[in-house]
């Protein structure tokens, strides 16, 4: 892939050092497939969908610019047809860090309008990377005989979050909205809240089943059972950081408390976590407390 840029490790280090790495030389792209047409892929940073087919490859999520090369790569062995569609999910760097790279290959990027919005800030140059399709709720398109359904789900992860559903296939992307086997990161300071994200995964689960093969934004492919036993999670923490809040215990308190979220992760446990039990409850209780 030409004109890729690679920049300095510095720039690698993701902030969330579960997912984190050294330099692009360790970094390797491992490629699941999940139906005949559609596989997941994971290297470093968010994952990422791809729905194969003589329309061209339909991308969701590129993870980091300095990757944009291996994944490609990766991409060349499961289709012969270069990526025309990349949607993401939500603003993130290491969901969209790809996008000027796959912009000057040619692709089409799709979303939300927030998340135009706010590379359009991050923009310095010029517009490459910035997506040229946005939609307020929902998106449909028909790519390698699969509908796909992008809904937004409204101040979740983010303010411009989506969920990619792929029915033929029944694979479900759920992009940040879902971290499998952790605790959520809910990103206030870009609109997400508690609720939202509640009421994210509540949508999720309303459009698929119990065969539904599920991409998280982070973490290994989950299951039905995996997105539910996630919702209960969410519910669970807001329920006991609320009756907390109605006690009038405040926020350094509610922080210390690890019996809020120990029936889900000890902090122990989280400790590993980009999200510990200690900032988890702090977020929720910030979130409630609007």
């Amino acid at each position: 892939m030409k004109n890729l840029i690679i920049t300095s490790v510095i720039s690698l280090v993701f902030s969330f050092h579960s997912f984190g790495f050294q330099n692009v030389e360790q970094v390797e792209i491992k490629t699941q497939k999940l139906s005949q047409q559609v596989y997941l892929l994971q290297g470093a940073g968010g994952n990422i969908g791809i729905l194969t087919g003589p329309d061209g490859v339909f991308m969701i999520d590129d993870q980091f610019a300095a990757l944009s090369e291996k994944i490609v790569t990766a991409i060349n062995q499961l289709s012969d047809q270069p990526v025309r569609y990349l949607v993401n999910t939500h603003h993130h760097g290491d969901h969209t860090g790809g996008n000027k790279n796959f912009d000057e290959q040619g692709a089409l990027i799709l979303a939300h309008e927030n998340v135009r919005e706010r590379l359009k800030e991050k923009a310095t140059d010029s517009t490459a990377g910035v997506p040229v399709i946005t939609f307020n709720d929902q998106l449909n398109l028909h790519v390698n005989g699969n509908d796909v359904m992008v809904l937004h789900v409204h101040n979740a992860h983010t303010d411009g979050d989506a969920l990619v559903y792929l029915p033929q296939s029944n694979v479900l992307h759920t992009g940040d909205t879902f971290f499998n086997g952790m605790f959520p990161y809910i990103d206030l300071s870009s609109g997400g809240s508690v609720d939202g994200d509640i009421e994210a995964a509540e949508k999720g689960l309303s459009i698929i089943n119990e065969k539904t093969k599920i991409i998280p934004g982070h973490g290994n492919l989950a299951s039905h059972q995996d997105y539910s036993d996630y919702l209960l999670m969410l519910k669970s923490i807001r329920k006991n950081v609320k009756k907390k809040i109605d006690e009038g215990a405040t926020e350094d308190e509610i922080a210390r408390d690890e019996s809020i979220t120990a029936m889900f992760y000890t902090d122990e446990v989280a400790s590993d976590f980009f999200i510990d039990g200690e900032k988890i409850r702090r977020t929720f209780y910030k979130s409630l407390k609007k």
